[in-house]
């Protein structure tokens, strides 16, 4: 169960991340550039779904009865998160997300 509610938890911090450098706003503070207007499709359409999955998993972890309650729980705290995380270490939000799957990979295999 642990799994599936880290995988709901990093799904979720995913999607939030790709919804903010969807925006090119955001973008242009991580990464020092304008993005393409492709770029910024991909990247909000890429956090939906993201977000979705999200569901899935807190869905696969608590049930249909508490998952969904789960699954805002999981996005506040990864909203909460990008919030501390963009104004003062914007790249480290980014790499976050990047060194957390091959963790929980890991993880899953222990």
């Amino acid at each position: 169960m642990s799994i599936a509610l880290s995988t709901g938890g990093l799904l979720a911090y995913s999607g939030m991340l790709g919804l903010c450098l969807g925006l090119e706003r955001h973008f242009k503070q991580v990464w020092q550039r304008v993005p393409s207007l492709m770029l910024r499709r991909v990247l909000r359409v890429g956090g939906w779904l993201a977000l979705l999955a999200s569901f899935a998993a807190s869905v696969a972890a608590w049930g249909w009865a508490m998952g969904p309650i789960g699954w805002f729980g999981l996005i506040s705290l990864a909203g909460l998160a990008l919030v501390l995380l963009l104004p003062y270490r914007a790249r480290t939000a980014v790499w976050l997300a990047v060194a957390g799957w091959p963790l929980l990979g890991v993880v899953a295999l222990v």
